[in-house]
């Protein structure tokens, strides 16, 4: 798996792009909430040390990871961010819901990448089990939700350049 090969909170602070000025939405599911929230909590971190502002941070709650792609087109349509970061989990259980969540999120996710002239981030863990969950938010394989603010940076940074 391409996580044992990378530390999902590892990443070189000379690499990130300057983000002071940087407005960034976070829709964030409740469900699954000792995950989600300590994916939430990882990148406010992380954007905190990059000197995202506080004041040009905001979170969105939503029930599932389903509602992410609402709730990430929500943010987006007020039109105050630069980019968007959606954080989600889903597990794997004993009936195919997993994949049909996995499928949408991912889907709708890419149709709002599309579709609006801003980044839209995946920090969306979907793992088999709550023990690969844990490993990726905060455990042995880091935590997805600093590498989803460092992507969120450099994404918003790319478009800022080609599109000024």
């Amino acid at each position: 798996m391409a996580t044992s090969l990378k530390n999902l909170s590892s990443f070189n602070p000379d690499e990130v792009p300057p983000a002071k000025h940087m407005k960034i939405g976070i829709a964030a599911s409740e469900w699954n909430s000792e995950i989600t929230d300590a994916l939430l909590r990882a990148t406010l971190d992380t954007l905190a040390k990059s000197r995202v502002e506080e004041k040009n941070i905001t979170v969105l709650r939503v029930p599932g990871s389903f509602e992410l792609i609402s709730g990430a087109k929500i943010l987006a349509d007020s039109r105050k961010f630069d980019g968007i970061i959606c954080l989600g989990c889903v597990i794997r259980g004993e009936t195919p819901h997993f994949d049909y969540i996995c499928q949408s999120v991912t889907q709708g996710i890419t149709s709002l990448n599309v579709k609006y002239s801003i980044p839209f981030i995946f920090g969306v863990l979907t793992t088999n089990d709550l023990s690969q969950a844990k490993d990726r938010s905060g455990g042995k394989h880091g935590n997805k939700g600093v590498e989803a603010a460092i992507t969120a940076i450099k994404m918003i940074t790319l478009n800022k350049q080609l599109f000024p």
